[in-house]
């Protein structure tokens, strides 16, 4: 086979907001190759990502990602692997590149899946797929008592994980902090599995951020997440060291696996999040998957989109029966839950187990594609580099 076309989709809801929710538009990206079709998702904005495939050279490193995949030769993981290589080397000056690379290279796991009757995660190596423990990803309340409220809430949907994040924490009085984080966990009860995320709010400020870890510890928080900038490795390393009841989590944030690597060996995180459709998609994920078993860190997908990505960031630890808990999309827009025909749902006792099914096992609603479709064209010169392509 060799990739015949790379088609993106922009999609979005009717009005986007600024509320910190990544479902509100999504690109899908179709790849085709010997009569074969695959799909993935990009995890960034939708426009620049296009534009990262189709844009003029610059130099010889900073050549367009479509110059490295289309026409390509594609039998195996090996040809995945070495279109990567070309786009990490011929495209390293264009920033964007890793966010386009990894849709496509999802979608190239998911053809070559179905082209030989197999779920990615077997072609990942992979003997049996493990049941994953879903989290419920949720604001902080207003207040201690919403916050209170809401715990009890997804307990009630039967919820045994629960993060609660971002919203008032961290940008007010430590008491404050405490109250909605004691709270929490009065809301989810005793044995409730509470996991904190506080979306970067202390910079690199330690202080700040270990003056919360007696009321972590107090509540029994399983993590405190993003505390810092992703990139802030001695921040980290420095907080890990003053609690060894709370762990910390990150590295969603990782556009490629070095960076990963150095959140591991110098941040010192007990939990390594991974998204697939930032890191350069599911070949690199699966190798921080690996790169953590050997380190003792316990892998965690990342996504917050439709169910196709939330397929894709599963598969890298599909097989890793001690590495249980699992981001999942509660309340995403509409948007989201149309894109797919399937979804992945909780069983009786709320656990969730990735498709069995060859490639991604996600159907695409290709109708409900036309309700949220933007239509994009790009030119340069008078010449057409990108226009949206046909939904058949």
């Amino acid at each position: 086979m060799k990739i015949d076309a790379v088609d993106f989709f922009y999609l979005a809801m009717p009005e986007i907001t600024t509320e910190a929710d990544g479902s509100q538009d999504a690109l899908l990206v179709r790849v085709s190759a010997g009569g074969h079709v695959g799909w993935g998702e990009c995890e960034a904005s939708p426009l620049v990502s296009i534009a990262a495939f189709v844009c003029p050279m610059s130099h010889g490193v900073c050549r367009p990602v479509g110059a490295s995949v289309l026409g390509q030769a594609f039998e195996g993981p090996a040809d995945i692997a070495r279109m990567a290589a070309l786009v990490e080397y011929d495209s390293m000056d264009l920033l964007q590149a890793a966010h386009t690379w990894s849709g496509v290279e999802m979608a190239l796991w998911d053809l070559l899946g179905k082209v030989r009757g197999e779920p990615v995660w077997k072609l990942l190596g992979y003997r049996r797929a493990e049941k994953k423990t879903p989290y419920a990803s949720q604001l902080f309340g207003d207040t201690p008592q919403e916050t209170l409220d809401l715990g009890r809430a997804a307990r009630a949907k039967g919820f045994a994980a629960v993060k609660f994040g971002w919203g008032p924490v961290g940008r007010g009085a430590v008491e404050i902090d405490r109250d909605h984080i004691l709270a929490a966990r009065e809301g989810l009860g005793p044995d409730g599995i509470l996991l904190v995320d506080v979306g970067q709010i202390f910079g690199e400020d330690v202080e700040a951020a270990a003056a919360r870890l007696p009321a972590l510890e107090a509540a029994g928080a399983v993590w405190l997440e993003e505390p810092f900038h992703a990139s802030a490795l001695e921040a980290y390393g420095a907080l890990a060291r003053r609690s060894p009841k709370v762990k910390l989590a990150g590295g969603e944030g990782a556009h490629n696996v070095f960076m990963a690597r150095q959140l591991i060996d110098y941040g010192q995180v007990g939990f390594v999040q991974i998204d697939c459709g930032r890191i350069g998609g599911i070949g690199p994920a699966k190798k921080i998957a690996d790169y953590a078993v050997a380190k003792g860190v316990t892998y965690v997908n990342h996504t917050f989109t439709s169910h196709l990505a939330l397929s894709a960031s599963i598969q890298p630890f599909a097989g890793l029966a001690h590495h249980r808990i699992c981001e999942y999309p509660v309340a995403p827009k509409q948007l989201a839950i149309d894109l797919t025909r399937n979804h992945i749902t909780r069983d009786a006792d709320g656990e969730i187990l990735v498709p069995d099914a060859p490639g991604l096992g996600i159907d695409i609603d290709l109708a409900a594609l036309r309700t949220y479709l933007v239509d994009v064209e790009i030119k340069v010169r008078g010449e057409r580099l990108f226009a949206t392509p046909d939904l058949v």
